[in-house]
């Protein structure tokens, strides 16, 4: 089966929103081996959106809209899919007393162009929407199938789960499954570097090295006429890329640096705490984003100046006066200030220059000092990032949390 994408919507155009959606899709119909051709974006203009979708007709089996299933006059993919196929639009039953249910549910009253919701192409089947007023199509002629969903997100996530992807599923031949590892402590040059031969080599699965902020992904690729056939070929690959790679790979999927670090932590019943200057509280955010870190995570201490160190951590006005504030001796002294006073078994000090002004020829811009005390453990050490502040940050709280993560692997 091939397939296209059809985003709807100006704001998309206009760059107001980022199109999830499209990558979503994509992903999920890779997954289902589903080959994709085109994605296409289309703001709120019926003859440019009939023109997108002849031509994707023409080209594909499958179309797949997103957006512009709305009540306003601009919300016109129902209509114009009709128009493409040559098709009239008739009320669905069902999505109309949907939408009567859902505003007399949330108190609200029900406008005229709500009626509009419940007009579906003749022919096509309604897509319960939960989540909103919008319902989904799916419809067939000829051969050509189109599939229309609604642009928020939390609606069409749910509804392609629950109500497109088991259609698909039923038609699609074969499958197409990918597992990426997640790799910290290596740059994609010298990673490349060291898995040139399986770059060189490769077929079915297949590899591609993707490099982000701090950390690069290595993403594996199987084609297969089953998954258990797909997963096989996928685990084959990566027991190689992990017997050379070794700890530097931290994660797979969406597995988060700080979801491996809190689970070690919850692993050996120990506690962390942590003072930060440059990164300003984003180490700690990022370790309490992960559901269950209060069982692990004590306190977040942000001491910017050199007053709240010392009054907070204790650390003595003549450090500062002897090497500054950004030293390896203050990212010690904070590390170990902030875990005596939580009574903490680790606890991490951090100390900076995040930029863009206050570097010196000494300690330039993106200087950073970090330090890691814990049981047996007195670790310091410096790093010299680059790029901009907020990327010299996120820089930073990655690194420290990749020491952390080795250092309570076992």
């Amino acid at each position: 089966m091939r397939a296209e994408i059809i985003s709807v919507g100006t704001e998309l155009l206009l760059g107001e929103i980022v199109d999830t959606n499209a990558v979503f899709l994509s992903q999920e119909l890779a997954a289902l081996g589903i080959e994709l051709y085109h994605r296409t974006t289309v703001g709120d203009n019926a003859p440019r959106l009939k023109q997108a979708l002849t031509e994707a007709l023409a080209r594909v089996d499958l179309v797949i809209t997103s957006g512009g299933l709305g009540p306003t006059n601009d919300d016109l993919t129902k209509e114009t899919v009709a128009e493409a196929l040559g098709l009239s639009l008739v009320l669905d039953r069902s999505s109309l007393e949907w939408i009567e249910e859902y505003f007399a549910r949330t108190g609200r009253s029900m406008t005229e162009n709500n009626y509009k919701q419940a007009l579906i192409p003749e022919g096509g089947v309604a897509l319960p929407n939960p989540k909103g007023t919008a319902p989904g199509v799916s419809v067939r002629k000829e051969g050509k199938w189109v599939v229309c969903l609604p642009g928020p997100p939390r609606e069409l996530i749910p509804m392609f789960r629950d109500h497109v992807r088991p259609l698909l599923q039923a038609e699609s031949q074969g499958v197409i499954r990918s597992r990426v590892l997640r790799l910290c402590g290596m740059g994609e040059s010298v990673l490349v570097k060291e898995i040139a031969d399986l770059l060189a080599n490769q077929t079915n699965p297949t590899l591609a090295p993707l490099a982000s902020e701090g950390e690069v992904r290595l993403r594996i690729t199987a084609a297969a006429e089953t998954v258990a056939q797909a997963e096989v070929a996928i685990a084959d690959l990566e027991s190689k890329l992990r017997a050379r790679l070794g700890r530097t790979i931290y994660g797979v999927d969406d597995e988060t640096l700080e979801a491996v670090v809190v689970s070690l932590l919850q692993e050996r019943g120990e506690t962390l705490a942590v003072a930060e200057s440059c990164t300003g509280g984003l180490l700690a955010n990022r370790i309490t984003d992960v559901p269950g870190a209060s069982a692990v995570f004590d306190r977040g201490v942000v001491t910017y100046s050199n007053r709240s160190k010392a009054e907070l951590l204790g650390i003595p006005a003549t450090v500062f006066e002897r090497v500054g504030a950004v030293s390896t001796e203050v990212a010690t002294l904070m590390a170990q200030g902030v875990r005596d006073r939580a009574g903490s078994d680790w606890g991490v000090g951090i100390t900076g220059i995040a930029g863009p002004g206050g570097g010196t020829a000494e300690k330039p811009v993106g200087l950073v000092y970090y330090a890691l005390v814990g049981p047996g453990v007195n670790l310091v050490r410096e790093a010299r990032f680059t790029g901009d502040r907020q990327q010299i940050k996120r820089r930073t709280t990655q690194t420290v949390l990749d020491l952390l993560r080795r250092t309570l692997l076992p």
